[in-house]
């Protein structure tokens, strides 16, 4: 007897394939009327020596989809931890000239070559193939070079591994006090709240409540991790329900440190008590009702701090 298959749910197979560090690089072309274009992709990969072929995939989502399966080929220019701007900039759906003010020259086949990398290979497109919500694009290196001797950008876990290496210095050294993270959860949720109350679609609020459920229902002796995980849900439903790339980064950022306090400064124990205040943030948002919602956070942080003193957490209600 054949078991179901598990349905793949898909932030979680996010946040898993993020478990897994990646170097970070900035795809490049040119269009139809030879003007460079490019794109930031963690997606690259080698394939083969013989012949030299490399890889990346492409959203059929994205704006440059056409721009890619038209051009002869790519460049791959793979960028070291000084070149994070550019790789937040290329990445940017709100500048629409990724070039102005960036040094790049033309390589041998003419392909975008950006300066100062770690290395570029410049390719002839190679193989084109279609791959669920992606189209994975095979190149033919024909041209390489290295250049800076600088580390490689990684990502890792939803942030550049530099950040959350530093990020985690911080903590260790206890100068991360809890009353600043606490202004800093406030200020940030608010103002996501807000956003959400104005843009979050109904099948968005239902997985903030899906998360408030999952919350409510973990068993006392559930492990730390499980209790931060549906937290983490809970907070970054809100943050998509937010729909703002910069704040939602902010937010990955924020968990990141309260991650690092739960596993190595603080205390933890269960706060049931701050369960209704929780389905009274979910409450305001259907009723779309931003200020019921922000003072109903303000309570919970205020709460959950009054109830565990200085030196434990929520470990039901990690902000992430």
């Amino acid at each position: 007897m054949t078991s179901e298959p598990v349905s793949i749910e898909p932030a979680l197979f996010r946040q898993l394939l993020g478990c897994f560090p990646t170097g970070v690089a900035i795809v490049t072309t040119r269009d139809a009327q030879g003007r460079p274009a490019g794109l930031t992709c963690n997606s690259f990969s080698s394939v083969s020596l013989d012949p030299p072929l490399v890889l990346f995939s492409l959203r059929k989502a994205s704006r440059l989809l056409e721009v890619f399966t038209s051009a002869e080929g790519f460049a791959i220019n793979i960028l070291s931890q000084r070149q994070d701007a550019l790789s937040g900039r290329f990445a940017s759906s709100r500048i629409e000239n990724k070039f102005e003010g960036v040094d790049w020259r033309a390589g041998v086949l003419g392909m975008p070559m950006i300066d100062d990398c770690l290395a570029s290979f410049e390719c002839r497109t190679y193989a084109c193939h279609d791959a669920g919500d992606h189209y994975v694009f095979i190149g033919e290196v024909k041209h390489m070079s290295g250049g800076s001797a600088d580390q490689a950008l990684v990502f890792y876990k939803g942030a550049y591994m530099m950040l959350a290496e530093s990020l985690h210095t911080l903590v260790m050294q206890g100068r991360l006090g809890q009353a600043d993270i606490d202004e800093t959860y406030g200020t940030l949720y608010g103002t996501l709240l807000r956003m959400a109350c104005e843009r979050a679609s109904d099948t968005e609020l239902d997985a903030i409540e899906a998360a408030v459920q999952e919350i409510e229902q973990l068993p006392e002796a559930a492990p730390l991790a499980q209790r931060i995980e549906s937290a983490r849900r809970f907070y970054g439903a809100i943050a998509a329900a937010g729909h703002n790339e910069a704040l939602m980064l902010m937010a990955q950022t924020m968990a990141t440190i309260q991650r690092e306090r739960m596993t190595h400064v603080l205390q933890v124990r269960a706060r049931p008590d701050l369960f209704p205040l929780r389905r009274e943030i979910l409450d305001s948002l259907r009723r779309r009702d931003a200020q019921a919602a922000v003072a109903a956070l303000d309570r919970l942080i205020a709460q959950f701090r009054a109830g565990d003193g200085a030196t434990a957490v929520d470990c039901v209600d990690v902000h992430a």
